[in-house]
Parts: C-alpha cells; sequence; structure tokens
C-alpha cells in the first residue's frame, strides 16, 4: 500500500464510537452517490430515507435521524477509503466522496489576526513572492502581530483604523479583519467538493500556493448549525495578491476545494463549544522529503463561529438548501522550501493531511486542475439518477 493510501485510511475521528458520522459514497451499480451512515466500521446506505446530504440536514435532529434511519450495507469503510484514490481504484467497486451535496460551499476570510497580515502582504507584494519578506517586516512593523484581542467592528478597532489610514497603511484586507462585515464568499460550486482520498488541485499558471486548513460548519437553510467538518480552502496566493478581483480565480478551480472526510452532526456529545476548542493541525509531505507542519486554533479566531454562519445565513441571504461555511485559518506557511527567502509554495505529489480530534483526518495529494478528476456530475445529473432509482 502507498504512503498516500495509508494516510488516507486514517479517517475516523478519535472518538468514532461515539460520534454522529454521515459521508457519501459513488456506488457503480446505482451509477450515482448514496448518502451513508458511518456505523462501526460498516458504511450503510441510508438514501432511502434521505435521497440528499442536504435533507438530512434539513431536519430538526440531524444526529437523531441519522441514528435512527435504516442502512443497505455498501461495504467496510475500510474498504471504501482503499478504494478511493483514482491511481488504484477499481471503478467497479464503491468509493466515498465529499460528504456535502446541494449546499452552498461558502468561505470565511480574514478571520485570525495572522492570516490578515498575510493577506496585506500579498497586496502589498502585488502576487510576487520575492517581495514577500521585506513587506513582511514593514506590516508588522506598522500594525503588530497580535491584533487576536481585538474585536472586530469595536471603537477600539475603528480607532485602529483611523490610525492606520493615517499612516497610509490601510488595506481592504484590514477592513474586513477588523471592520464590522466579515468576507464571506464562494469558495465552490455545489457538489464540486472532492473528498478525502481525492487529488486536490493547484492551478499550474501559479507559483505562489498554499493549503488553508480549515473547520467546515453545515449550516441549515434556517440558519441552524447542525454539524462541522474538515476542509481544504486550497489559495492561489500570487493571484490573489494580484487582485482581491480575481478572488474566484485563486480559490474556485478544478479540484481546489477539499472537503472531509465525513460530516460530524451536533449531540449530546459534541456541539458547537467543541468546535470554538478546535486545533487543526496540517502536514504536508512533499515528494521530495519536504515536510511541512502548522495548526491553526479556533480558539484564537477573531470573529466567533455562530456569528460568521449568522452573517452567511439570515433574512438579507437566503439559501433554501443550506450552505457549508469554511472558518478560515491562521496559518499562513512562510517555511521556506527551495530558495531562501522565497517561502512555501506546493509542488505536485504533495500529500496534504487536515486533522482534528473530534473531526477525523482529510487527506488529499496535490495535482493540476487539469489532471484531478473532472467535475462532470452535477445537480441535474443528481436529480435524474434520484429520480430514475424512485428516490425523489
Amino acid at each position: 500500500m502507498s504512503q498516500f493510501a495509508t494516510l488516507v485510511q486514517a479517517a475516523l475521528p478519535d472518538d468514532a464510537a461515539r460520534a454522529s458520522l454521515a459521508g457519501r459514497v459513488w456506488r457503480p451499480d446505482l451509477r450515482g452517490p448514496s448518502v451513508v451512515a458511518i456505523r462501526d466500521g460498516a458504511v450503510l446506505d441510508i438514501s432511502a430515507a434521505f435521497p440528499t446530504m442536504r435533507d438530512l440536514c434539513e431536519t430538526p435532529d440531524p444526529a437523531a435521524a441519522l441514528r435512527s434511519a435504516d442502512g443497505e450495507l455498501v461495504g467496510s469503510l475500510k474498504d471504501l477509503l482503499a478504494n478511493t484514490p483514482v491511481d488504484t481504484r477499481d471503478p467497479n467497486r464503491p468509493w466515498l466522496l465529499a460528504p456535502i451535496d446541494l449546499q452552498a460551499i461558502k468561505a470565511a476570510g480574514v478571520t485570525f489576526a495572522i492570516s490578515m497580515l498575510e493577506r496585506v502582504i500579498e497586496e502589498r507584494a502585488r502576487g510576487d513572492m520575492n517581495a514577500a519578506g521585506a513587506i513582511r517586516q514593514e506590516v508588522t512593523r506598522l500594525v503588530g502581530d497580535d491584533l487576536s484581542k481585538l474585536k472586530p467592528g469595536s471603537p477600539e478597532a475603528m480607532r485602529l483604523k483611523d490610525v492606520l489610514i493615517q499612516q497610509g497603511a490601510w488595506s481592504q484586507y484590514l477592513e474586513v479583519g477588523i471592520g464590522p462585515d466579515a468576507e464571506i464568499f464562494t469558495k465552490s460550486q455545489p457538489m464540486a467538493a472532492v473528498g478525502t482520498g481525492m487529488d486536490a488541485g493547484i492551478h499550474p499558471g501559479s507559483s505562489w500556493n498554499n493549503p488553508e486548513p480549515e473547520v467546515v460548519l453545515a449550516v441549515a437553510s434556517d440558519g441552524r448549525i447542525v454539524g462541522a467538518t474538515l476542509g481544504n480552502d486550497v489559495n492561489l496566493r500570487d493571484v490573489e495578491g494580484r487582485s482581491a478581483l480575481l478572488l474566484g480565480k485563486a480559490k474556485d478551480n478544478n479540484g481546489s476545494c477539499a472537503i472531509g472526510p465525513f460530516l460530524r452532526f451536533f449531540d449530546a456529545g459534541f456541539g458547537l463549544d467543541d468546535i470554538r476548542s478546535t486545533t487543526v493541525t496540517l502536514r504536508v509531505e512533499g515528494p521530495e522529503g519536504f515536510v511541512l507542519e502548522g495548526s491553526s486554533s479556533i480558539a484564537k479566531i477573531s470573529r466567533d463561529p455562530a456569528d460568521l454562519a449568522a452573517q452567511m445565513v439570515n433574512a438579507h441571504h437566503r439559501y433554501p438548501d443550506g450552505a457549508v461555511l469554511f472558518l478560515g485559518t491562521m496559518f499562513a506557511p512562510i517555511q521556506d522550501r527551495d530558495t531562501p527567502g522565497q517561502g512555501f509554495t506546493h509542488k505536485y505529489g504533495d500529500i496534504v493531511t487536515i486533522a482534528a480530534p473530534k473531526l477525523g483526518r482529510l487527506v488529499n495529494r496535490m495535482a493540476r486542475t487539469d489532471a484531478c478528476e473532472p467535475w462532470n456530475f452535477g445537480p441535474g445529473a443528481l436529480m435524474r439518477n434520484l429520480a430514475g432509482r424512485g428516490l425523489i
């Protein structure tokens, strides 16, 4: 078994026996996806009760609904994980998918002080990674490197804004970092995310890019936060640095949104306070032996997860199929990989592991966006498939 396949096997949270875990699998025999429950190492198809993950998230108590749903055995989780990497996959056997389907895929940007400063640096460097080191020193001198206690939108934050404007150091990233309004943007399209064990995409036109390890909230259409999973908000730093108006090109590419391994629903043993105390770890293992490690603590987030969810779903912003929300990251890698002073960027073949004790492990291998599996099964295909199976 390859290193990648071995890492993919370690998917479950540490307390999996107590967790309410749901996922999605591709079933070749049905030519489509099914919602599944993960129970005692087995994968059970519950699509007769919940044709889509959206339907399960919209129930009054998704965890209870998941536990009570009858299911058809698809196979063991171990076997499905082993069959997920595309280069060793048997197309006649089922494999795992990202654990969401019809939900909008949104992301909150600049929610940590460190990442906020890195975005300011990208903007000033105009996407030139060679200039980033000197600019990083200048920005830190002007702003400092610990803004974690500064409440966005507070009088203190507005006073800091006035000072920075006077010094010519203000930035659009500082506006959403310490101003009253969060940055909520569209990361990807419904059903476009890749799951654990799949290749994630880096556009070949980018020479400065990085993973962004994040917690991802599942939010129902009425604004309830019903669960959480892990995500990699793959980012092209050079593209976004050239212009914030290129955010879509920097963020939304084939395979550039990874979510998984499973959706863990809130229940008596797991809730939003667990998310608030979560530390997400990251490990990048390069084909040349390079290793990068880091972490992101939700406890240091500038905006509470509940506030971010409320800024996404409210009377002014409706999502009838619900949404998932990347909470942002404090991890911005600056460790040199090749040339001193140039920091980190991905290489094809990098294996990225994003983990949290109560959410499991999301493992992806980086590839060119045009070499990743093409996205060709969208909401329209899903509706036709479910109709043909008599589920809708």
